[in-house]
Formats: structure tokens, C-alpha cells, sequence
């Protein structure tokens, strides 16, 4: 199984002193502003930043011109130069870099302090830090437990005075606000597993940790699944006691992995260990949760046990709840034409996700398939599309094979169409649609072979939503109105 962990970050005691006057080292800035948040933290600290980055600029071009007040900061981008590993004393790595790089392996063997943004954060911070992760429903989850304890605040029970949301969610920077954070707020911060691979190497990990679910994701880094799991499982492995607190492990019932992780870590006296499922919501919550599926109730489930453990009244959840309203890319409502309801989950990357999203209608359902190929078999999905959608309009590296698997389903009548662009795939699905229907964009896929990120992947599909309702929008008459 492959070491998840990749050696010690030289783990120090940090504070925003500690980065005067040193140089710095950005290593990936990130075609949307992943790196932006370390590169004003360092610079506001006194570092000299260097920013290095293996994309070319014209990809980089948004970001950069966040940072265009910071005329000091250095640019080495198109490619990483060896000597910028071997003299920074400090190199900040972003996520997405594989902690294999050659490079980091440089600045290694010349003892610089290699660290990340998260790694920085979890240092610094100085307010309880509670961690979501998972292959699917982590962001959801993460705004909803965010949505449930400001819910609380007021109480006698809940002491806390602010709720931050940030993380691999991307709702608040992580560094240039830590001074904003005090010892009487809780954080709420979405882990993706590269995330918790750079925590696993101070170590310090969240007292308050929970597992959405577990299904094979970015198997193009890890190659097994073993080795994705193994990467989760360290941000339960590394909760230590904090504050004379207990770390708090909490897991989905309903998932067989975290079942299995929930009975192991139990046994540790040292911890609470707390599970929920989907029956764990009342009728009466479920009347006023707005989101569809029972994929959202296990959200929800998940996100009320962490409010139950600090506190928050069932009152004051039933009150709230109503208020919350679809992440942006995930089951999102574009519009409703002509009585057909158009769906915007960019969000779902992987085959399991998009099969949450298929399983949250009865309608009959018309997807929107395919992305950039990250190695994950498409087999479960093509028998869940076989047996849900009335077409499936395909896209991308990997609308072959999705197409492949859901032509290898015997009796199939789902229709199956490969088009070259999601501007011909909303067109296409606009004709077939009939009253009733669900238009789903679920990928299925990363968007990179196509797109920049999965956002600009959801915006185009809104506006080309957007574009189908004017044009079946009545004709104007002469005065201006619309005819009926």
C-alpha cells in the first residue's frame, strides 16, 4: 500500500513572525486562484514570494491578476527551476502538486521547510476545527453544518460566537483571515484527501472529524482505491486530544468503509466515536429540507450530528433549515421550460456521484455525461443510466466508454448519443425533452479535458440553459408584451 503520509513537513511551531523576512516558495498558483490566499498571507508577513508554476501564464492570467498590487512578488511559470527548491527557506505546496515531485524531493535534501496553505492554517488557528471528507457530499455537508450551528448561535449551550466555512469549499481564504479567528469561534472546513495527506505530515488533523462516504476517486494520483482510502483514513488516524477535549470521530452508517472504520475506532477510549444515517432525520426535519434525494438526507444526517454534539436545539434546526439553499454545481435548479427542470451538478466528478444525482428523481431523466478520463471504472454507472435515463448525451475523453457501459447493459433502451461540445448537448437535449422530464448535467468526470474547472463546466451549461428558455420564451407583440 503506498505511504499516504510522504515524510514530515519539518513541522514548526508557526505564526505570522515566523515568515519575516524569509524566502518563500508558492508551488502551484493554480488556474483558479488556489494559490492565491498563501501568496498575500506571505507577503503581508514580510517574505520575499517567489510564485512557480508548470502552467504557462495565458493559464494563469486570473490569477495573477489578483496578486497585481503585489509588484515585489517574483514569477517563474511554464516550468519549475531547481535553484528557487534549493535556496527558499520555506516552499508552500498547493494541493494538486503529487508530494512525489521531483522538486519537493530537492527542497528535501535541502532541509527547507516544505508546507501547505492547510498545514499553515491548522498551526495557526486558533479556534476548534471541525473536518468533512469523502468521495461525495462533502461540500454539501460542510454548508450545511455550517448552516446548522449558525442556527445555534445565541444559545446558552452554544458558546461559540462565529462560524467560518472554508477549505477545499473555497467560501473563505484560509490565511489572510486567521487573524480574524479567535479562540470562541468554530471553523468548518471541507478535506479532500490531498488536504488531509499534507495535515498527516505536521501531523495535526481536526478534533472534530466525519466521513461522508468512501467510493474510488482520483485513482489517477493513487492508483488503487486501497491507497485513496488510506489517505482519507489519516485525518482519524492523527486526531490527538486538544484543549482537554476528546478528538470526535464521526462516521456514515450507511457507507460499508465507514461502518467498518466506525466499529475500529471505537475501540479507542480516547476518542468519542459518533455514526448517523439517513433515518436519523424526522419526519418533521424532512418536511422543510429543500434538496432532493436521499443522498442530501444522509447530508443532512451528517451535518445534524455534528450540530447535536455541539449543542444545537432541534427547534432551532427546524426553523433554519427552509433557509438553506442548493451549493452552486450540485443538483442546482437552472430553470424550469416548458415544464421541463434543468439540472446543474457539475460538481459530480466521479461515477458514484452522478449516480447519487440519478437516484434523487422519478421523473424520467435526460444526462449529460463525460469529462476528462481519471482511470475510474464506468460500469455501475452505465446500469444505473441503462435503468433511469431516457437518453444519455455524451461528452468528453470518456464519453466512449460510458457509452460502451451502458450499451453492455442487455435490454437497455436508454438512447445513446456522442456529441462534441456541451453547447450540441443542451441543444440536443432540449429536443428530446418532453414535459415532466429532468434535464441532468451529472459528469461523471473531471472537466479538464474540456474546461478549466468544473465551475466554468456549470456556468456554461447555466447560460446555455438560459439561452433555450429565451428562445422558447412567446413571441413579442408590437407593443412590447409578450404573446399568450
Amino acid at each position: 500500500m503506498r505511504d499516504t503520509t510522504h515524510g514530515s513537513y519539518n513541522a514548526k511551531i508557526m505564526n505570522k513572525g515566523f515568515f519575516a523576512g524569509k524566502k518563500v516558495l508558492v508551488m502551484g498558483l493554480g488556474r483558479f486562484g488556489g494559490g492565491v490566499d498563501v501568496v498575500k498571507f506571505a507577503f503581508s508577513a514580510g517574505a520575499k514570494v517567489t510564485v512557480t508554476d508548470s502552467a504557462p501564464i495565458d493559464q494563469l492570467r486570473d490569477s495573477v491578476r489578483q496578486l497585481e498590487e503585489f509588484t515585489q512578488i517574483q514569477y517563474h511559470l511554464g516550468s519549475h527551476e531547481p535553484a528557487d527548491f534549493e535556496q527558499a527557506d520555506i516552499i508552500v505546496v498547493n494541493p494538486a502538486v503529487d508530494p512525489d515531485s521531483e522538486f519537493i524531493k530537492l527542497a528535501r535534501r535541502h532541509n527547507r521547510l516544505v508546507t501547505s496553505q492547510i498545514g499553515i492554517f491548522a498551526q495557526m488557528c486558533p479556534a476548534v476545527i471541525i473536518g468533512i471528507t469523502g468521495a461525495n457530499g462533502k461540500s454539501t455537508t460542510a454548508s450545511l453544518t455550517a448552516h446548522l450551528l449558525r442556527a445555534g448561535l445565541g444559545q446558552k449551550s452554544l458558546r461559540y460566537k462565529k462560524i467560518w466555512l472554508s477549505g477545499n469549499i473555497g467560501n473563505e481564504p484560509l490565511l489572510t483571515t486567521i487573524e480574524q479567528i479567535s479562540p470562541d469561534d468554530l471553523v468548518v472546513l471541507e478535506l479532500s484527501s490531498f488536504q488531509i495527506e499534507q495535515l498527516a505530515q505536521i501531523p495535526k488533523m481536526p478534533l472534530v472529524a466525519l466521513l461522508t462516504n468512501l467510493t474510488p476517486n482520483h485513482l489517477d494520483r493513487y492508483g488503487t482505491f486501497d491507497d485513496y482510502c488510506a489517505a482519507k483514513e489519516n485525518i482519524f488516524k492523527f486526531q490527538k486530544p486538544a484543549g482537554g477535549r476528546l478528538p470526535v470521530s464521526i462516521f456514515n452508517a450507511e457507507d460499508k468503509i465507514a461502518a467498518e472504520w466506525f466499529e475500529k475506532y471505537s475501540a479507542d477510549r480516547k476518542r468519542v466515536c459518533i455514526k448517523f444515517s439517513a433515518d436519523d432525520v424526522s419526519e418533521e426535519i424532512r418536511a422543510v429540507f429543500p434538496l432532493p434525494g436521499r443522498a442530501n438526507l444522509l447530508n443532512l444526517a451528517a451535518a445534524a450530528a455534528i450540530a447535536g454534539y455541539f449543542g444545537v436545539e432541534d427547534k432551532r434546526i427546524k426553523r433554519h433549515l427552509p433557509d438553506f439553499k442548493a451549493l452552486p454545481h450540485r443538483l442546482e435548479l437552472v430553470a424550469e421550460i416548458n415544464g421541463v427542470r434543468w439540472y446543474n451538478d457539475s460538481k459530480a466528478t466521479t461515477p458514484d456521484s452522478t449516480i447519487v444525482a440519478l437516484e434523487a428523481f422519478d421523473q424520467p431523466e435526460i444526462i449529460i455525461a463525460g469529462g476528462y478520463d481519471k482511470h475510474i471504472p464506468f460500469n455501475q454507472l452505465g446500469e444505473k443510466i441503462a435503468e433511469r435515463a431516457k437518453a444519455a448525451i455524451l461528452i468528453g475523453q470518456t464519453a466512449p466508454k460510458i457509452a460502451e457501459a451502458i450499451a453492455a447493459c442487455p435490454g437497455h433502451r436508454t438512447r445513446i448519443e456522442i456529441v462534441d461540445s456541451l453547447a450540441k448537448a443542451v441543444d440536443l437535449a432540449s429536443q428530446l425533452a418532453l414535459s415532466g422530464d429532468v434535464v441532468l448535467l451529472s459528469p461523471a468526470c473531471a472537466s479538464y479535458d474540456m474546461f478549466d474547472n468544473y465551475q466554468q463546466r456549470g456556468q456554461l451549461f447555466s447560460s446555455l440553459v438560459r439561452e433555450v428558455s429565451y428562445r422558447n420564451m412567446p413571441a413579442k407583440e408590437p407593443n412590447g408584451s409578450r404573446k399568450t
